[in-house]
Parts: C-alpha cells; structure tokens; sequence
C-alpha cells in the first residue's frame, strides 16, 4: 500500500490542467502563458470588462472558481496560479511581489487586456498592491481581501503576531520536515486561521495538499515568504514615489480575522477606500462563506 505522502504525489502528478475542487464553467480554458521569464497556468472566461483574481498561500486559483462562475456572465475572468505555485512553473527567483507584479502584466499582455478590475487574497493581495502601484492606469477598481502588506501600516507590529511565525519557516531542514507531510502542515492553516475548520472539508484539503506535493510547490512557496522583508522595502518606495492608489477600493476583512483592519491598511495606501466584513468566516472566505464573499464582489465591481 501506497503511504499517503506517496499518494498525495501520485494525486498531484496525475492532476490536469482543467481539474479544480469546484470546476470552472466549460467555458472557460486554460493557457500556459510565458511572461517575464517564467510561464503561468491561466484560467481565462468569460466576456466583457476584465477582471484579474489572485490567490494566496495554501490556495491556487482553484479558490476562485465559485466567483468566477458569477462574474464570467459580465466579465472576462482571468485567474493565474502565482509564480512557483499550483500548475504554474517554479523558476528559482523572481518571488518578490514587484516582480510577480511584472508577471501578471504580462499576461494582461497576451490576453491584449489593456484595464483590469483586480479580485486578491492573502498573498495575492501583496502582488495586487504592487501590480496597482506599478500600474495605476491598468487597474480599474481592487478587491483585496483578509491579509497585510508589506511595509505598508503596521506591517511591523502584524509581523510578530504568534499566529504569523510561518513567516520565518524556511530553509533545508524545513522543507525535509514538511516533505512528506504536506497534508499535515497546511492542515494547521486551515485549523488555526479558520472560524470553524469543519468549512474546509476533506476535498478541498487533500485538494491542495497534492498540489504542495508537487516538486518544488513548497520550495517555491516558502520562497514567497522569504521575500517579505525585500517587499516591505519595494512597498514603502512604491509608496513614496507614486503616492496612495486612487482607484475604488473594498478593503474585505473576514469577521473572525483582519475583520476592519484591513480597511485601516488600505487606507495608509489607497485613498478611496470602501470597508466589508465577511460574515461568519475566517481568513479562507472562499472555503468558509463564499456566497457573502461573492456577493460583496459582484455589488463592487458592477457600480
């Protein structure tokens, strides 16, 4: 009998392009894109104004597939896996957020999508600021959803809450302990940063555990926390140089986690900011209430 490490890695190399724990809409195809020296996996359907969704760590855009199913019926959704993550390549550098900002460019590129609405979470809401810092004229409005940013607030005193000491956990040995046990270490997300871990359900956990089984899936996503100290540098110059984001914005904080502080973030960095709570949810909005986190979406971006 296979251990289930084993079977997690056989899951994650059998897994196609297409698979998802709620399957995107048969509309909608996905595109290896080549950009900025790397190539992401893309989700792309849909017609009308574009929106761009990013994800964060212990997710891939797979998160995203009950909303885009919503907004593909006025939108053209477009969701990447981020550099080293889910289905997409694992380049050794590049995981600063200025630079992946730089990769989610070039795929607006290729798909000849000049403006964007921008949809974030987590980590993706790191390369969302840097994306929207970088390029102010391309992004309509952003939703940024249930995480800090770098440099950017407190950002120093968030960084040495408890809960966050995964921020530091990297390195050989580190990985050698994880390998393996991925199920294992992402489980601990999921209790501990969850109203109630019951909403993330075995599917969805085994899901994404043999996505982080995949080689190099948690090397590369280690090295997105890595480079936090670097982007809390490239925040603050961004910052300083263009001024505060003048584009709409819905600070959305989970009711059982950043709650209203995420809009006190967004306004040290944005100045026409607009606060959300998402009822009944901890920090994975998508796992515990997707139907109050769609709902928010859809009302901000159709104004």
């Amino acid at each position: 009998m296979l251990r289930p490490s084993l079977v997690f890695l056989a899951m994650a190399l059998t897994l196609s392009p297409a698979f998802a724990l709620e399957p995107f809409p048969a509309s909608f195809h996905t595109q290896e894109i080549k950009t900025n020296g790397t190539t992401l996996h893309v989700r792309v359907g849909g017609t009308g104004p574009a929106v761009v969704m990013l994800h964060g760590f212990a997710d891939t855009g797979d998160m995203w597939a009950p909303a885009a199913a919503i907004l593909a019926k006025t939108h053209t959704v477009v969701v990447p896996d981020l550099r080293g993550m889910g289905l997409s390549a694992h380049p050794d550098t590049g995981y600063t957020k200025k630079n992946q900002a730089v990769d989610i460019a070039g795929v607006m590129d290729t798909l000849k999508i000049e403006k964007a609405d921008l949809v974030t979470h987590d980590i993706g809401n790191m390369v969302g600021y840097a994306l929207a810092a970088q390029y102010p004229a391309r992004i309509t409005k952003w939703v940024v959803i249930d995480a800090p940013l770098p440099g950017i607030a407190n950002w120093d005193e968030i960084k040495q809450s408890p809960l966050l000491w995964h921020f530091n956990f990297r390195g050989p040995d580190m990985e050698r302990l994880v390998a393996g046990r991925e199920r294992i270490y992402l489980d601990r997300f999921y209790n501990e940063l969850s109203a109630d871990p019951k909403k993330i359900d075995e599917a969805t956990r085994n899901h994404y555990a043999a996505l982080y089984a995949r080689q190099r899936a948690m090397h590369d996503a280690f090295e997105q926390f890595a480079a936090f100290n670097q982007d809390a540098i490239d925040n603050k110059a961004l910052l300083a140089k263009g001024g505060k984001l003048t584009m709409p914005v819905l600070a959305l904080g989970a009711e059982k986690s950043f709650g209203k502080a995420q809009a006190d973030v967004l306004r040290e960095a944005a100045i026409n900011v607009t606060s959300g709570i998402v009822p009944n949810s901890g920090h994975w909005i998508m796992e515990e209430n997707p139907s109050a986190t769609d709902t928010f979406i859809v009302n901000f971006l159709s104004k």
